[in-house]
């Protein structure tokens, strides 16, 4: 499973030559990282629930979260500038390839009612941004404290210059969408 990812890299200047007129193997699209963030909200007020996020995330994608703080002092949501409001973490490279490999073929299948992802969650400049509801889905997290669920935002970056090259991609490298 490791190589999995990488193997349908390999073989998607191949696959999508015909469809894009694609010339030359340097115009194959390419995934430039993954950005997972996790915003805590409500979480900020309970004790040991920030380092909690912290500790998952570094399990979860095996880099340390970096902290976001508030841009501007909302009143109505009590924050201050700097407070922290969210965590992110941006993978490059063998990380961010095996952090995709887990999420495919083991997180996704794990998640309760899933039929798919949706196509139009694919921007016009070839992005992919995903939302998973639970972080438990990850086999890295114990299931010990089910009460601490947080959700997270996978944003993978391609190279893709528009949404129908981003799709054939994403399908060849062999992301569930729906039919």
């Amino acid at each position: 499973m490791a190589n999995l990812l990488q193997a349908q890299q390999k073989t998607a200047f191949d696959g999508l030559k015909g469809n894009f007129g694609w010339s030359n193997v340097m115009q194959t699209i390419k995934i430039e990282k993954v950005v997972i963030s996790v915003g805590v909200g409500k979480m900020v007020k309970e004790k040991g629930k920030l380092e909690l996020v912290q500790d998952r995330l570094a399990k979860i994608t095996g880099q340390k979260a970096v902290t976001r703080g508030a841009k501007k002092a909302i009143a109505t949501f009590k924050t201050r500038v700097g407070d922290t409001v969210g965590y992110q973490i941006t993978l490059r490279g063998k990380r961010a390839e095996d952090f995709l490999n887990r999420l495919i073929h083991v997180a996704l299948p794990r998640t309760k009612d899933f039929k798919g992802l949706e196509e139009s969650a694919i921007d016009e400049m070839g992005n992919f941004t995903l939302g998973v509801k639970e972080h438990v889905v990850f086999p890295e997290t114990t299931d010990e404290d089910i009460k601490d669920v947080f959700g997270m935002a996978v944003t993978v970056v391609t190279t893709a210059k528009n949404k129908v090259e981003a799709k054939a991609y994403l399908t060849h490298l062999g992301f569930p969408f729906k039919k």
